[in-house]
C-alpha cells in the first residue's frame, strides 16, 4: 500500500521514504526485492488515490503520469530500519528471539562505525533508560492501595476502578495541601510556641481601628454540661474555636527569627493561591490525556458498534458474576445504540407540529427544574438565616438535640436537597424524548450543578449577613461586627459542619441502610418487596459527586480553616475502606457501567467545575469583604488582598516598576492578545491531528481492501495451480 500511495505522487514533489516498521518486516533477504509494478498498480488503493489524482487536472498536467516505484526500495526500507532501531528499544517490538537477535547484531554493527562521542551518547542514554525503568518499578511498588485497587479492577472492571483511583488522587491532594499550609504557616508559629528557635511572635497594635472592633468575646468558662464537649467536637465552637483549626487563631503579624522576620499574613495569603495554583495544575494534567483522546476521537455509529463488538471487551475481569456483567452491560450499550439511531431516525421524520409540541415540553419541564433548583436554594437560605439568628442563644436555654439541630440545620438541609432532586431530575428526564446517552449526561450536569451550588449558596448567604447590619451602621468596622467578631472563623465553622456532616451521612447510609438491605435481600429473598427492592447499586456518577462535593468544601474551607486539608485527607481513607467494605460486602454494580478512559475525564471534569466554584466565593471574600479586626493575620488591613500592595511597597524602586508594569493595562492587553493567539494555534493543531485520524483510518480501511483483494488473488493463483 505504501508503494502505491507512493507512486501516485507528482514527480516533481519530494518524496517521502516510508516508514517501516520492524514488527511487520521478516528479515530475509527476499523480502527486500522490488515489487512488480504493474500488480501494485491493481490494487484498490492505488486506484482509490489515481481516481483521486483525475479529479485534480492542475495537478495532472504538472505530473503527466503516476510515478512508478523506486528501483532503490530495498535500500529505503534498510534505512527505515535503521533510523528505528536508533530511536527505539528493541524490547518494545513484538518479535522472535531469532530477529531481535538479528536486529541487535545490526545495533552493534552501526555502533562500530560512530565516534566515540556518539558512541559514549548512545551508552549513556541506554544507561539512563535503564535507570529510569528500574525507578518506575520500585515506584509502582509504594503506590498506595496499589494490590487493593488492582483486586477491585480484576472483579468489577476499570470503570470502577477508576472510581478508587480518583479517590486515592484525592487523598494525595488533600495531603499535600496540608503540607504546604503546615510549611508556610503552622511550623513557623509552632516553631516559636514551643521555644525550638530562637524566634518571638511579632504584634503590631492597630492604627486608626475603633476600640469596638477589636473585641473578640469568648465563650465563658461556668458551669459546662457534659454533651458540651460532642456539641464543641461536632460544630468547632467552644474549646476548638480558639485552637489551630481555625483562623482566629493566627492572630500573629510575623515571627522574628534572628536574621529576618517572617511575615505571616503574606504566607497566609500564599498558601491559598499555592494551594489553590497546585490543584489546578495537578487536575489539567491528569485531564490531558483524556480530553486529547476525547478530542481527537468522533466515532462513527459504525465504527461505536463494531468498537464495542470487537474491542469492547475489559480484560481485567477475572470473576464469573462480573464477566456475565460486563456481557449485559455490552448488550446494554447496543440496545442503547440502537435506541439513539431509532431517536435519531424519529427526530428526522418529525414533522414540525411535533417539533414545536416537544420544546415546549422541554421548555415547560426546564421550568420546572429550575424551580426545584431555585425552591432548594430559598430552603438553604432560610435555614442559614434561622441558623445564625439562633445560635447565639446561650446553651442552658436549650436542650441538647434543639441545640444540635440549630447549629446543623443548613447541613441537613443541603443533603436532603442532595437527596431528593435527583430522583426528581431521573422522573422529568423521562418526558422529555433524549436519547439515553443524553439523558445520562444531562442528568448528572444538573446534579452536579445542584451539589456545588449548594455551598456558594450557603457562603453567599453568610457573606450577605456578615456585610449587613439591621439596627446600626456598619461604617464602624466595615462588617457585622456584633454578631461576627471574627466572621472568618465562624464561616470556617460552616465549613467543618458540613465536611463532619456529610462524612456522617457516608458513614450512617453504609451502615444502616446498605448492610441491612443487603441482609433482607439475601435471607428474604422470598418476599415480593425485597424482590423489587433487590440489592443496593454501586452507582459510579453519585459517588463522584459525593466526594467531589466533599473537596470542594475542603477547597473554600481550607483558607478558614488551616487544617480541614488535614481532615479531609483521614475522611478520605475512612471513606476508601467503608466504600471497599460496602463494594464487596453489600452492593451490586451498576449495569450501566462506564470506561476507564471516559471516567477518569468525567471525574476531572466535574472536579475541575468544583474547584472553579470554589474559586469564585474565596475571591470575593479576600478582595471585597472587609476583614476581621479582632482576629486573624489580616487585623491591620482593610482586605486580604491589601497584604500584596503593601509587600511590594518594600521592595526596591526599580522591581516595583517592574511589577507594576506586570500588572498594568499596557502589558494585559498585549499578554491576552498573545495568549489568544497561542490558543488558535492549539485549535488549529488539534484541528490538524483530527485530520491526520481522519487520513489514518482511511489508510486502514484501504489496507483491508488490500488485504482482501491479495487473498483473493492468492485463491485464484492456487486454484490455478492445482488445475
Amino acid at each position: 500500500m505504501s508503494d502505491a500511495s507512493a507512486s501516485a505522487l507528482p514527480p516533481g514533489r519530494p518524496r517521502r521514504q516510508p516508514f517501516v516498521h520492524p514488527e511487520s518486516l521478516s528479515l530475509d533477504s527476499s523480502f527486500f526485492s522490488s515489487p512488480p509494478v504493474n500488480f501494485l498498480q491493481e490494487l484498490p488503493s492505488y486506484r482509490s488515490i489515481a481516481r483521486k489524482r483525475t479529479n485534480i487536472p492542475s495537478r495532472d498536467k504538472q505530473s503527466g503520469t503516476l510515478l512508478k516505484p523506486t528501483d532503490s526500495y530495498s535500500s529505503q526500507l534498510e534505512e527505515g530500519i535503521a533510523e528505528n532501531l536508533n530511536s527505539q528499544s528493541i524490547r518494545k517490538y513484538a518479535l522472535n528471539i531469532s530477529e531481535k537477535r538479528r536486529l541487535r547484531d545490526i545495533q552493534e554493527t552501526q555502533m562500530k562505525y560512530l565516534s566515540e562521542w556518539d558512541q559514549w551518547k548512545r551508552y549513556s542514554s541506554k544507561s539512563w533508560k535503564r535507570f529510569l525503568e528500574k525507578a518506575r518499578e520500585m515506584t509502582t511498588h509504594l503506590e498506595l492501595w496499589r494490590d487493593d485497587i488492582r483486586s477491585i479492577g480484576g472483579k468489577f472492571g476499570t470503570g470502577i476502578q477508576s472510581y478508587f483511583s480518583f479517590l486515592r488522587f484525592l487523598v494525595l491532594l488533600n495531603l499535600v495541601i496540608f503540607l504546604i499550609i503546615f510549611m508556610l504557616v503552622l511550623l513557623p508559629i509552632l516553631l516559636t510556641e514551643y521555644k525550638i528557635t530562637n524566634s518571638s511572635f511579632v504584634l503590631i497594635p492597630a492604627k486608626d481601628t475603633d476600640i469596638q472592633c477589636t473585641v473578640y468575646p469568648i465563650s465563658s468558662s461556668g458551669l459546662i454540661y457534659f454533651y458540651t464537649y460532642i456539641i464543641d467536637l461536632l460544630s468547632g465552637t467552644g474549646f476548638l474555636e480558639e485552637t489551630c483549626l481555625f483562623y482566629g487563631h493566627y492572630t500573629i503579624d510575623g515571627v522574628k527569627f534572628q536574621n529576618f522576620t517572617y511575615d505571616l499574613p503574606l504566607a497566609y495569603l500564599l498558601s491559598t493561591i499555592a494551594y489553590l495554583a497546585l490543584s489546578l495544575l495537578w487536575i489539567v494534567k491528569r485531564s490531558v490525556e483524556g480530553f486529547k483522546v476525547n478530542l481527537i476521537r468522533s466515532e462513527e455509529h459504525f465504527q461505536s458498534y463494531c468498537n464495542k463488538i470487537f474491542a469492547g471487551w475489559d480484560f481485567c475481569i477475572t470473576n464469573q458474576s462480573m464477566a456475565n456483567l460486563k456481557h449485559s452491560s455490552l448488550r446494554y450499550e447496543l440496545r442503547a445504540d440502537l435506541e439513539e439511531e431509532r431517536i435519531r431516525q424519529k427526530i428526522a421524520e418529525r414533522t414540525s407540529e411535533e417539533t414545536i409540541r416537544i420544546y415546549s415540553l422541554r421548555l415547560f419541564l426546564n421550568c420546572i427544574v429550575l424551580a426545584v433548583l431555585a425552591a432548594c436554594f430559598y430552603a438553604i437560605y432560610r435555614a442559614t438565616i434561622f441558623s445564625q439568628e439562633h445560635m447565639k442563644k446561650e446553651i442552658d436555654k436549650m436542650i441538647f438535640g434543639e441545640n444540635l439541630l440549630i447549629l446543623y440545620l443548613p447541613s441537613i438541609v443541603i443533603t436532603l436537597a442532595n437527596f431528593i432532586t435527583p430522583v426528581i431530575f431521573a422522573r422529568i428526564i423521562h418526558y422529555e424524548d433524549y436519547s439515553p446517552g443524553f439523558e445520562i449526561r444531562l442528568t448528572i450536569l444538573r446534579c452536579v450543578f445542584m451539589r456545588l451550588a449548594t455551598i456558594c449558596v450557603l457562603v453567599f448567604t453568610l457573606g450577605s449577613k456578615i456585610t449587613s447590619c439591621d439596627n446600626y451602621s456598619c461604617e464602624l468596622c466595615g462588617y457585622n461586627q456584633k454578631l461576627y467578631p471574627c466572621w472568618e472563623t465562624q464561616v470556617g465553622q460552616e465549613m467543618y459542619k458540613l465536611m463532619i456532616f456529610d462524612f456522617i451521612i457516608i458513614l450512617a447510609v453504609t451502615l444502616f441502610v446498605d448492610f441491612p438491605r443487603k441482609l433482607l435481600v439475601t435471607y428474604c429473598s422470598s418476599w415480593k418487596l425485597m424482590q423489587c427492592w433487590g440489592q443496593q447499586e454501586f452507582a459510579i456518577p453519585d459517588n463522584v459527586l459525593g466526594i467531589v462535593y466533599g473537596q470542594t468544601i475542603c477547597w473554600i474551607g481550607a483558607f478558614f480553616s488551616p487544617l480541614l486539608p488535614a481532615i479531609a485527607t483521614v475522611k478520605f481513607i475512612i471513606i476508601f475502606y467503608v466504600k471497599e467494605m460496602s463494594l464487596l460486602h453489600t452492593c451490586r454494580p451498576s449495569p450501566r457501567q462506564f470506561r476507564a478512559s471516559n471516567s477518569n475525564f468525567f471525574f476531572l471534569l466535574v472536579l475541575l467545575i468544583g474547584l472553579c466554584l470554589a474559586v469564585i466565593p474565596l475571591t470575593i471574600s479576600m478582595a471585597h469583604i472587609p476583614s476581621s479586626k479582632a482576629c486573624g493575620p489580616f487585623t491591620n488591613s482593610n482586605t486580604t488582598w491589601e497584604v500584596v500592595p503593601k509587600t511590594v511597597s518594600t521592595f526596591p524602586s526599580s522591581l516595583q516598576s517592574l511589577v507594576h508594569g506586570i500588572t498594568s493595562e499596557a502589558f494585559a492587553v498585549p499578554f491576552f492578545m498573545i495568549i489568544c493567539l497561542v490558543m488558535f494555534y492549539f485549535i488549529a493543531l488539534a484541528g490538524a491531528h483530527k485530520r491526520v485520524v481522519v487520513q489514518l483510518r482511511e489508510q486502514l480501511s484501504l489496507e483491508s481492501r488490500d488485504k482482501r483483494y491479495l487473498i483473493q488473488k492468492l485463491t485464484e493463483a492456487q486454484r490455478d495451480m492445482r488445475n
